[in-house]
């Protein structure tokens, strides 16, 4: 399974926001510090905020952060919400598949049984798990490392 650009963003901006939860944080910010361009990031930031995992702020002292704690963000649901509309292989896609195989094919409930096992395994993670108690990453992640 590959994940895509967006949602590696998505867990690298959420990680980013929850490691400087005393604070709204910009995109600018997130951007340098994550290696992300700023087109890519407002795309993410505009979807995650529309999921409510995010709340912005607009104007001079304005910014984004969590909506929610980092305890009650399950990455298996961000997952979801990012990829879970995404065929994992052109068997699953109604409208372009093009496969002769389909009717017979046992691989494409094995994959199936495959991505069910992926989300339950993300489904006991949280973002505050990535996050809390590792000092290697709130080093990356805090402000004087991101803003040099």
């Amino acid at each position: 399974m590959r994940i895509t650009k967006r949602t590696n963003i998505a867990i690298r901006l959420l990680m980013f926001c929850a490691a400087n939860s005393q604070r709204l944080v910009t995109k600018a910010e997130i951007a340098k510090c994550c290696n992300i361009s700023e087109n890519h990031l407002a795309q993410v930031v505009n979807q995650l905020s529309q999921l409510g995992y995010l709340h912005t702020q607009r104007g001079r002292n304005g910014g984004l952060g969590l909506a929610r704690g980092p305890d009650a963000i399950v990455i298996g649901d961000v997952f979801r919400d990012l990829e879970g509309g995404l065929p994992l292989a052109e068997c699953f896609a109604d409208a372009d598949n093009t496969c002769p195989l389909v009717s017979a094919c046992r691989l494409r409930l094995a994959l199936s049984d495959a991505a069910q096992a992926f989300y339950a395994h993300l489904d006991g993670v949280t973002l505050d798990a990535l996050v809390c108690e590792n000092p290697d990453l709130m080093r990356l992640l805090r402000p004087p490392v991101c803003a040099g």
